[in-house]
């Protein structure tokens, strides 16, 4: 059962964005990031109150994901 609004898509999105945030931390790590990003899509605090879906999530402004140089 889902925590928040998903599709196949959401799934692939959300598998690239732990991978890439977190891929040489591991499992538990790239578990941890998962985690991370579904709260703000949970969450309702101050800086994510629109988004509420993964893919809002990830292409929020000023964006979540910043890639490693």
């Amino acid at each position: 059962m889902a925590v928040v609004p998903f599709e196949q898509a959401d799934g692939r999105l959300l598998s690239i964005l732990m991978r890439t945030k977190a891929e040489g931390e591991g499992k538990r790590g790239m578990l941890m990031v998962g985690n991370t990003e579904v709260n703000r899509v949970r969450g309702d605090g101050t800086a994510f109150t629109e988004i509420d879906t993964v893919r809002k999530m990830a292409f929020q402004i000023p964006g979540c994901f910043k890639a490693a140089h």
